[in-house]
């Protein structure tokens, strides 16, 4: 295995112990890499809270924090850290604190080469499970999560645009951002890149690539050994998806209304134009508004504003959204312009419509 997956940090008070382990791990075959040495327990934690490690190799008599507190406080503040103990001394209470405080294994000095590179090899096997189990990710910070959202709508919309370089450029920006908010746990890396591969098998759905679902949408543990490796994971699904549909939408015989239509029903509150839809079906844009208005007896721009609407008056009948929120969620960034459209559509103004003039327009059931 070349590339390093794992990291882990040998704990020792004496340098000699920690160099016949530095000797013993098969560590390239197992992808793990050695990222630090600490002679005691409260150096350890410190060397955690810089390097993060996903494993460590304790020994259990050291002076001052002993491996007992260490144990104890990982148990506690690094749960996902998976510890194998090592000791000189065949001790049961220090075998008993091990198995309380969920040590992944108990070794006796003089170590055996194939027991330690076994009991690596089971905790390797179970970080790579751990870190494909949704339900065991950590939820990123609030910071992060508003602007994730955000990433996620204009993901969309330059997906649905067929928009390959625009795509690109903007999971390069989302790396940015992971680097900023300091998401380095895989765990976290893990929610980021199943809620962006959710997201596309949604997108291609919408766009008739569903045979593309059989694809897992739990990333590899490979994937989470760094924020570029999973940036790259997820942009090469995003982009596999994209070149797929451009080749469907390019190379077909004839352009299908009834697929413009259904675009546009489930687009309509993104910022359609006739020339992005006209790009994205390959065709031209006279040639589509000509075909679109003969079938269905309604230009491409009135019938975005048509679908629009009629979800409008929806959100206007609910007392509790803002009209602010209404014009946002129905694409109109100007309040202002929303009011005129609404107005000229039903004859009345959203807040007339709200105070019980919408009677004609929405009649109760007999």
């Amino acid at each position: 295995m070349n590339k390093e997956l794992y990291k882990v940090l040998l704990v020792d008070d004496e340098p000699w112990n920690r160099d016949i382990l530095r000797n013993l791990g098969e560590w390239d075959e197992l992808g793990i890499s050695v990222c630090g040495e600490a002679e005691d327990g409260e150096q350890a934690i410190q060397m955690v809270k810089e390097h993060q490690p996903q494993l460590i190799i304790t020994d259990m008599r050291m002076p001052g924090a002993d491996g007992v507190a260490l144990l104890q406080l990982l148990s506690s503040q690094y749960p996902e850290i998976k510890v194998i103990v090592v000791s000189g001394y065949d001790d049961f209470n220090y075998a008993k604190n091990a198995l309380r405080y969920r040590a992944a294994d108990y070794l006796l000095k003089p170590v055996n080469p194939e027991e330690l590179n076994a009991a690596l090899a089971k905790c390797t096997r179970e970080l790579a499970k751990a870190a494909s189990a949704p339900d065991a990710w950590e939820a990123y910070p609030a910071s992060f999560a508003g602007e994730f959202s955000l990433f996620q709508q204009q993901a969309r919309l330059r997906f649905n645009d067929l928009n390959l370089p625009s795509l690109r450029e903007w999971f390069q920006q989302l790396e940015q951002k992971l680097e900023r908010s300091e998401l380095r746990r895989p765990r976290q890396l893990g929610r980021v890149a199943y809620e962006l591969q959710n997201l596309l098998n949604e997108l291609c759905v919408s766009n008739g690539l569903s045979d593309r679902l059989e694809e897992a949408a739990i990333p590899p543990a490979a994937a989470l050994t760094s924020i570029q490796a999973t940036v790259d994971w997820i942009t090469k699904a995003y982009e596999q998806a994209l070149e797929q549909l451009i080749a469907q939408r390019k190379y077909k015989n004839r352009l299908n209304l009834e697929e413009v239509k259904q675009y546009m029903e489930q687009h309509c509150m993104e910022m359609i134009t006739l020339e992005q839809l006209a790009q994205i079906f390959f065709v031209s844009k006279e040639y589509l508004s000509k075909a679109f208005k003969k079938e269905y007896d309604v230009n491409v721009t009135d019938y975005v504003v048509q679908l629009r609407m009629t979800k409008a008056r929806e959100w206007v009948m609910d007392e509790q959204i803002p009209f602010k929120h209404i014009a946002e969620m129905t694409g109109y960034e100007d309040v202002s312009y929303f009011y005129r459209v609404f107005k000229k559509h039903f004859g009345v103004s959203p807040g007339e419509m709200r105070k019980g003039q919408h009677k004609e327009f929405n009649p109760s059931p007999e």
